[in-house]
């Protein structure tokens, strides 16, 4: 550490006498007649307590009395105060050292002995004199002394003052013996800290240089990089072992030292060359930086909606702990138009009942200052706990807010649709129960699975030298049978799909089992006989291929309804397109769709039928009336039309729009024209608490109004959604013109059109709360998550930021 200056240095020589001779000659004869020497009301300048000159922490200097046998001791100074007079004192006074031609003798009869002005040379750091007692007097014990000597002669140099000549000089000098007390030393030691700030007490154990400070923030900027990066990823932060000798010390340490080796800098100041008290790698900080990058999130999502309308989705499932999580999802439209579905938390509930889910949801929005008021929608899946007319969850949100009206989640309606039409149609029901057992049969072992990749493989080799496929990027993939999830949307279609692609490969695995008389026991080659049986029957294989025609026709509405940017109205027009589609395939698709069954069952030398025969049921008794219809009517009428039949009914029950009289009103809205009085009777009808009297009248001018503007502006002309007329709205900057259309389209965009993103937070918590992190704390997936699935959100947020609440969230022992 560097050596403090001396007080010399801070002193400035005060020459106080600089008048002429004739002065100071007048002043000594003032001084032997009146004994006071030094005009008093020129030179020196009480401070007046009653003036409030000066704020009360500040200390003007020429105020202060120079004479050290008139001035007011320290102690009778405020607290507050002393710090600035000592300062004053030394920095621009120094102390009181006058120069006369004579001093007083006050000595003893027969001595002579006097002050001495060589003295000032001798002790100039803290010797005074005072012409008003002809005493000396210690300047920096004067300035430390905050009260009172109790001890006999301690006071000597500061209150009574010293006159004692005689003893001055010699070993026993009681000047050498008063710079050699303790009190004195302590006291030189003060004055020597008060005017070096450098190494004031509060610079040297609270504030740490900026070099310090650059290291630090630089130390933590790196693990705030980290614990996000990590959570981006869905990956453990924490390892098994981090002790220095482990091999792997998990994620975040290793992932840290990594950084550390591209970075020269960076490796100078993390891990072992980090300070023990700023090591900013303890599992307490890394929760610490989550959980503010996570509540960042929240506030940019409460920023987001503003004071907008917005729509709950909430949804429920079960983690690795076996404990019931509750996702939280918003749905609004932002400032530019858009459509914006936000993961706000999720919630630990100890069971589903409608009225706790329903405390859970009011709890987070009001933490998070939304106004449960501005609820206009409501998007569940079908559960009673959730859609039940009288306590569901929908029930108890409509009883607060009428206006929250309730939507079924679409993608699930889809789902319902296509397994209730499997399910009354008896061949297609037992296809599925077929198909999974034959799943089952060939991916039973490692060994059958690289069995059928071997196979697969060699077919596309055999294929390419045939020239019937051809090479290229990506194509030709060797891939496997895929189960079917009762809960994962478009499974099925894509359990059908790769069952067509390796249906070769598929047989020659069957084969194989039935024929291994060594390794297979008989009932495994019995299962593979049973399921050989099953896929070379004509009746399998033409359902296989109607399933895939079927579901290929809704795959396509299925991934357009779990988009977080679709638009009820849209989602409705995409259902209603699919409906056409399915009823072309119905009505006219059969010629075309025999003709590829005929193909693929000659390719794979399958048996078909005479489709002019008489039908015969070969898994049932005979019936009568197999011997009233020919096979083409069977595979026709009974298996072709009737699943289409269904499919189409269970469309049309659970995609009605009559159901739903609000969104057949506001579909006008992305016509062509506006129907006027259809969307006033909407508003009146479903929004009057939106709405007064006098906007429902300016709405009607203003949609009228709307229709000519969009008759004659191409870029309002050309809308085809209700989504591109909210954000054609803000781009033409015509949002402002028609204000009460504006809020219209934004109310019908809020609704809800499936709960996809509840279950995409739902896939994400299972990979982050996996087996070998299956105790991590409710709070801790919960911000995990929310980082994770608002990915664009989080990587939003600057370094600094996140480090300056960090900073503020409590006190730190290092500065940063």
């Amino acid at each position: 550490m560097r050596k403090p200056k001396t007080i010399d240095s801070f002193f400035k020589r005060k020459d106080v006498e600089t008048h002429n001779e004739n002065e100071k000659s007048k002043r000594q004869k003032a001084t032997t007649s009146e004994s006071h020497p030094v005009n008093e009301n020129q030179q020196e300048h009480p401070v007046n307590e009653n003036q409030q000159e000066h704020p009360v922490n500040e200390v003007d200097p020429s105020k202060l009395v120079r004479d050290p046998a008139k001035r007011k001791p320290m102690w009778e100074y405020p607290v507050n105060l002393r710090e600035q007079v000592r300062r004053a004192y030394l920095s621009s006074l120094g102390p009181y050292q006058i120069e006369l031609e004579e001093y007083e003798n006050k000595g003893t009869e027969g001595h002579t002995r006097r002050f001495q002005v060589e003295w000032y040379g001798t002790y100039k750091n803290w010797l005074e004199y005072s012409p008003t007692t002809h005493s000396s007097y210690c300047f920096l014990c004067y300035l430390f002394s905050d009260k009172p000597s109790v001890s006999h002669g301690h006071d000597a140099f500061t209150v009574k003052g010293f006159d004692k000549w005689k003893r001055v000089g010699g070993k026993k000098c009681a000047f050498l013996k008063h710079l050699s007390s303790s009190h004195h030393k302590n006291v030189f030691l003060y004055s020597e800290n008060l005017l070096n700030q450098d190494a004031h007490i509060e610079n040297i154990l609270v504030k740490q240089n900026e070099e310090q400070k650059k290291k630090n923030r630089l130390r933590l900027k790196a693990s705030v990089d980290v614990v996000r990066w990590l959570t981006l990823q869905a990956c453990a932060l924490r390892g098994h072992d981090e002790s220095t000798s482990s091999k792997n010390r998990g994620n975040f340490l290793e992932l840290l030292e990594l950084l550390g080796s591209y970075n020269d800098e960076l490796s100078k100041v993390i891990l072992g060359n980090a300070p023990y008290n700023s090591k900013y790698t303890s599992s307490d900080i890394q929760k610490e930086i989550l959980s503010i990058i996570a509540i960042k999130v929240r506030k940019y999502i409460r920023s987001e909606v503003g004071e907008s309308y917005f729509c709950v989705m909430v949804d429920e499932s079960r983690d690795e702990a076996k404990n019931e999580q509750t996702t939280i999802v918003l749905r609004f439209v932002d400032a530019e138009g858009m459509i914006q579905e936000r993961l706000l938390d999720l919630v630990h509930v100890k069971d589903t009942l409608s009225t706790n889910l329903k405390a859970s949801l009011w709890k987070v929005l009001l933490q998070y200052q939304f106004d449960v008021y501005k609820i206009r929608g409501q998007g569940y899946d079908g559960a009673s706990n959730m859609r039940g007319e009288w306590n569901g969850l929908k029930a108890l949100v409509l009883s607060d807010v009428p206006s929250a009206y309730y939507v079924h989640c679409f993608a699930h309606r889809l789902q319902l649709a296509l397994v209730g039409a499997s399910k009354d149609v008896i061949p297609v029901n037992q296809f599925f129960a077929n198909l999974v057992f034959v799943i089952n049969v060939v991916c039973a072992s490692s060994k059958r699975h690289d069995e059928l990749q071997k196979q697969k493989a060699n077919e596309v080799k055999r294929l390419l030298e045939m020239g019937e496929i051809s090479s290229g990027k990506g194509l030709n993939q060797v891939g496997t049978l895929r189960r079917a999830g009762d809960t994962r949307w478009g499974s099925h279609f894509n359990s059908v799909c790769s069952l067509i692609d390796m249906f070769t490969a598929t047989t020659v695995v069957l084969e194989g089992i039935m024929d291994d008389l060594q390794h297979a026991t008989s009932t495994q080659r019995a299962d593979a006989d049973a399921a050989y049986n099953y896929i070379n029957s004509y009746e399998f294989v033409f359902i296989l291929h109607l399933i895939k025609e079927v579901m290929g026709k809704t795959e396509t509405l299925s991934l357009q309804l779990q988009k977080k940017s679709q638009d009820i109205l849209n989602a409705m027009d995409l259902v209603s397109s699919t409906k056409v589609d399915l009823n072309d395939l119905r009505n006219n698709g059969w010629a075309s769709f025999l003709k590829e069954i005929t193909y693929f069952c000659s390719k794979h030398k399958i048996d078909m039928p005479d489709m002019n025969a008489q039908y015969t049921s070969t898994r049932y008794r005979p019936r009568k009336k197999d011997l009233h219809v020919t096979f083409g009517h069977y595979y026709r009428v009974d298996l072709f039309t009737a699943t289409l039949d269904k499919q189409l009914d269970e469309l049309n029950s659970r995609f009605s729009e009559q159901t739903m009289e609000l969104l057949s009103l506001s579909s006008s809205l992305a016509s062509k024209e506006i129907d006027v009085d259809q969307i006033c009777l909407l508003v009146e009808k479903y929004y009057s608490e939106d709405f007064n009297e006098q906007e429902r009248i300016q709405l009607r001018h203003q949609l009228r109004l709307f229709n000519v503007d969009k008759a004659q502006n191409p870029r309002l002309s050309c809308i085809s959604t209700l989504s591109d007329l909210c954000k054609s709205l803000v781009k033409t900057q015509k949002r402002e013109t028609y204000f009460l259309l504006d809020r219209v389209v934004r109310l019908i965009l809020t609704l809800p059109v499936s709960t996809a993103t509840t279950e995409r937070g739902f896939s994400a918590m299972k990979i982050i709360k996996n087996r070998l992190r299956n105790k991590i704390s409710d709070d801790y997936l919960a911000n995990s998550l929310v980082i994770n699935v608002e990915k664009e959100i989080a990587e939003k947020f600057d370094q600094d930021c996140i480090i300056d609440e960090f900073k503020n969230l409590k006190g730190r022992r290092a500065e940063l």
